[in-house]
């Protein structure tokens, strides 16, 4: 894992046994907290229109931002609560999708794999 991620992630666990909020950090809490950070994400294209979402104001810049940087923040402490390294699993799974979506079959396509 690179030293940013290693020196966030230890921010992370000093942030939280600062405030004795460890206790609180099952993964399934965590889980259900990256899932509600996500879909406040979310919130900020729900009645936009593709268009609209690829040019966004400097100022709704700012808070998909801020929630993009929440989500990342979940996903850090789950991953350090269940010894998962973020780079070696992404690395992995793109490799995967790499084999699952061939480009000479799913170039141009949205289909899923089991269906190209």
């Amino acid at each position: 894992m690179t030293d940013d991620l290693q020196a966030l992630i230890s921010a992370l666990r000093n942030f939280a046994r600062e405030r004795d909020w460890e206790q609180f950090h099952a993964p399934k809490n965590l889980a259900a907290a990256l899932s509600v950070e996500a879909a406040e994400l979310l919130e900020h294209f729900q009645w936009m229109s593709e268009d609209q979402s690829r040019q966004l104001s400097d100022e709704k810049k700012n808070e998909v931002a801020q929630e993009l940087a929440d989500v990342f923040l979940y996903l850090l402490q789950l991953s350090d609560k269940l010894d998962v390294d973020l780079i070696k699993a992404a690395w992995s799974k793109f490799d995967a999708n790499a084999a699952k979506y061939p480009i000479d079959r799913a170039k141009g396509s949205s289909k899923k794999y089991t269906e190209i």
